[in-house]
């Protein structure tokens, strides 16, 4: 027999030896297929008791937008920031960085006045000259519109949906621009529910210190980071699908990039007129989509094309020049159309 080839004592710490080389094995097993459970419940985000929306107003600021973005990037997080317009003139790489970082640019009207002392053709201006300056940085106009103090009125309202625009306010108010504590700000997004949407500003350190604790207590609570949709204008999860940052956004197909502003032309009961002016390239393709159940019933200075669905018309230079226009047939929606340029 073996036994009596081998010595006990060391047939006793072979066999010994083999047990812990066999429970170090399945310890390391269990260990990994563990570590592994744990590392995927850590990445995954639980969103089960809905999204909120984090926003941001005024920017952007040179020294203080690329330190908002970090933080909210560092913590997970996506945010709707609320652009003045001539910030976002003067500051379009920043305008570009936070459409790269992930984030949802709105607009803030473009001097940050009050807006119900204006005339109307004076609030058009300023929401129209901010549309202009952002999408000229990203190629795309925005859909969201907060206005300065939260102070609106019946005509501001009709500039808005003349330019496509939801106005959002805030359910939660920060107070950072009142001068609140970063625990205090903390504090405040504490209180945020599904759907609800916070107020911050873009240029306040304490509010960029709240972020790793505003990230820690919504996970906390099941609760993630969302978009605001321009229909219901609640909180709501992200079109994208995703909860992280996406990809930067790739550049316009052909290089370069373009602009297209619109201004109204003449109205009737029943339908109105609209001109687009494309700047930054003579190749262009614009791209028109009415708000049903409008319809295009004609257009002029341009060659279009339509989609099967008869509301998205793509339209071209055909010669006349880098402006064209058409008439939208309103049925009962007189919203603009949503206009979007790229390089043909």
């Amino acid at each position: 027999m073996i036994d009596s080839a081998i010595p006990h004592g060391r047939t006793r710490k072979r066999l010994s030896a083999v047990r812990k080389a066999l429970v170090a094995g399945v310890a390391g097993v269990l260990g990994a297929s563990f570590l592994v459970g744990l590392s995927s419940s850590a990445s995954a985000a639980d969103c089960s008791a809905g999204y909120v929306g984090l926003t941001y107003d005024d920017g952007p600021n040179p020294g203080n937008t690329s330190t908002l973005l970090n933080a909210l990037k560092s913590n997970g997080l996506r945010a709707t920031l609320f652009n003045i317009g001539q910030n976002a003139q003067n500051n379009q790489a920043l305008v570009r960085a936070q459409q790269d970082a992930g984030m949802w640019i709105g607009n803030h009207s473009y001097t940050h006045p009050h807006l119900p002392q204006l005339s109307g053709s004076q609030m058009q201006s300023e929401l129209q000259r901010t549309q202009q300056a952002i999408q000229q940085a990203t190629g795309t106009a925005p859909k969201l519109f907060r206005p300065p103090y939260g102070e609106t009125n019946s005509t501001l309202k009709s500039v808005e949906q003349q330019l496509g625009l939801t106005e959002i306010l805030w359910d939660v108010d920060s107070q950072d621009w009142n001068g609140a504590s970063t625990a205090q700000i903390v504090q405040a997004a504490g209180r945020l529910q599904n759907g609800q949407i916070i107020l911050m500003h873009d240029q306040y350190a304490t509010t960029v210190q709240a972020i790793p604790q505003i990230a820690a207590n919504l996970r906390s609570r099941n609760l993630c980071a969302g978009m605001i949709s321009p229909s219901t204008g609640r909180a709501v999860a992200p079109a994208d699908g995703g909860g992280g940052t996406p990809p930067p956004s790739s550049p316009p197909p052909g290089g370069g990039s373009c602009t297209a502003a619109v201004s109204p032309g003449q109205s009737w009961s029943d339908r109105f007129n609209l001109s687009v002016t494309v700047s930054g390239t003579n190749s262009w393709i614009v791209t028109v989509t009415v708000r049903s159940p409008q319809k295009i019933i004609a257009t002029w200075n341009g060659s279009p094309s339509w989609d099967g669905s008869g509301n998205v018309m793509t339209m071209r230079p055909n010669g006349s020049g880098n402006t064209f226009g058409f008439t939208v047939q309103s049925n009962g929606n007189t919203q603009w159309p949503a206009v979007s340029c790229r390089v043909g």
